[in-house]
């Protein structure tokens, strides 16, 4: 089996994009088969290096290795011209000059449910001769038959005037060459199979075996795009997932098992893998539903493995004490910090949790929390909670009462890792440093 992941950089790879992606590698690793990249970059306006570059990163990222490629398309402009030279000497193709007007005017005088036909030219576009009798099947895995009677097809253009090659044609002669076997692409590209079926055939090619995969919807049931959140693979790699959940999430869109498995390991997805059991009907990416899994993924993680991968996002080295103590209230990498940050880098300003926390009774309540601290037997997670209920207990309240106003003492807000566990981090020195300076903020405030 062979199989191909065709991208044309015309800007970043967006997450339909690398489902496509993931989909033929996954097909090629279930088989041991070989993946192709190939790059569709014969947009000359839009098709630029930068790009190029940002879909080789996606795919790094997303970890789906290739075997061969990346193929540019650009580069076998000579391999095109002889095929398309072949089919004008063999009078499969002809040229015409024939625009969008004398189109319209041969179907107003023969019928509007008919093909355009073209008479031959000396110069102007190349188009593909298509026969006046019979009808192109695609054989889908995913769609099922789709047969267009030739009749009804236009003479398809192949290639311009001065001979550069248009998409169907340039598609089917590199899949052609490359022995491609299988093509699993979005399905907006179903209309485009006869055409290219047919350049097969010209050719003297086999078809492949083609599987339309069904475009991705928003949760509201709309083309998925930008306002749904998350449009490209990199802006997934910044908002915190990581790309074993995003690999998993991906696959489920429009897949999936018998028996309904949810979470599943790449070596588990690659062994599973069926392309028969895509479903037709369009798969709905719900970002709410990735940050769930991506949280599965991150709690799941050695806290060892968490703090290097937290390096790399964050570009910061000793994180495994913060780490143990916010993983699981983590679902991405990006909230780690918000949770973290202000007990490594110090506490920040937040005047609303100061007015609701550290006034009237909050003030006393850290003053005895202080002195419960002080004095507590030992300053790990357990003893630190040992004293804190003791206040609680002594002063009858409940227990935010007397947790909140230690935690914006130590953090300048109210989120944060547990409490006890945080100070413990902090350590009995730094805590009751903080606490310190915050009551002294706070009669400072009441003197002035």
């Amino acid at each position: 089996m062979r199989v191909r992941f065709a991208p044309s950089p015309t800007g970043a790879l967006h997450i339909g994009g690398a489902r496509t992606a993931l989909f033929n590698w996954l097909l090629a690793r279930h088989s041991q088969g070989t993946f192709v990249l190939r790059i569709e970059d014969t947009d000359r306006e839009r098709s630029t290096p930068e790009n190029v570059a940002q879909i080789l990163d996606a795919l790094r990222w997303l970890e789906l290795d290739w075997d061969e490629g990346p193929i540019l398309q650009s580069e076998r402009a000579e391999r095109h011209r002889e095929a398309l030279d072949r089919l004008l000497a063999e009078g499969r193709a002809y040229h015409s000059s024939a625009r969008a007007q004398e189109v319209e005017a041969y179907k107003a005088e023969h019928g509007h449910e008919l093909g355009f036909r073209g008479v031959p030219e000396q110069q102007g576009a190349v188009r593909l001769r298509v026969p006046d009798e019979g009808e192109v099947t695609v054989h889908d895995l995913v769609m099922g038959d789709v047969t267009t009677a030739y009749r009804h097809m236009d003479d398809p253009v192949i290639a311009r005037e001065d001979g550069t090659p248009l998409f169907n044609f340039a598609v089917a002669v590199d899949d052609l060459d490359a022995g491609i076997t299988h093509v699993v692409r979005g399905n907006d590209h179903l209309s485009n199979t006869p055409k290219q079926l047919l350049v097969l055939e010209a050719l003297g090619g086999e078809a492949p075996v083609y599987a339309h995969l069904p475009l991705l919807h928003g949760p509201d049931g709309r083309k998925l795009s930008k306002r749904h959140g998350a449009a490209s693979v990199q802006e997934l790699r910044d908002a915190g997932y990581l790309p074993e959940a995003v690999r998993n999430y991906l696959a489920l869109l429009g897949w999936g098992t018998d028996d309904d498995t949810t979470i599943m390991s790449t070596p588990e997805l690659i062994e599973r893998f069926d392309i028969t059991r895509v479903s037709r009907n369009p798969a709905r990416f719900d970002e709410q539903k990735l940050r769930w899994l991506n949280g599965r993924y991150v709690r799941a993680l050695p806290p060892k493995e968490l703090a290097r991968r937290l390096h790399g996002y964050l570009g910061r080295d000793g994180l495994e004490p913060a780490v143990a103590i916010a993983q699981e209230k983590m679902q991405t990498l990006a909230d780690f910090w918000p949770l973290v940050g202000p007990l490594v880098d110090g506490p920040v300003d937040d005047p609303a949790a100061r007015e609701r926390w550290l006034t009237g009774d909050g003030r006393a309540a850290l003053a005895e929390t202080r002195e419960a601290l002080a004095s507590a037997g030992s300053f790990d997670p357990g003893g630190i909670e040992q004293a804190l209920r003791g206040v609680v207990e002594r002063r009858g309240a409940k227990p935010g009462d007397v947790f909140q106003p230690l935690r914006v003492a130590l953090t300048g807000t109210t989120v944060s890792p547990g409490i006890f566990e945080s100070a413990a981090l902090l350590g009995r020195e730094e805590t009751l440093a903080r606490i310190d300076s915050t009551l002294a903020r706070i009669d400072a405030t009441l003197a002035g």
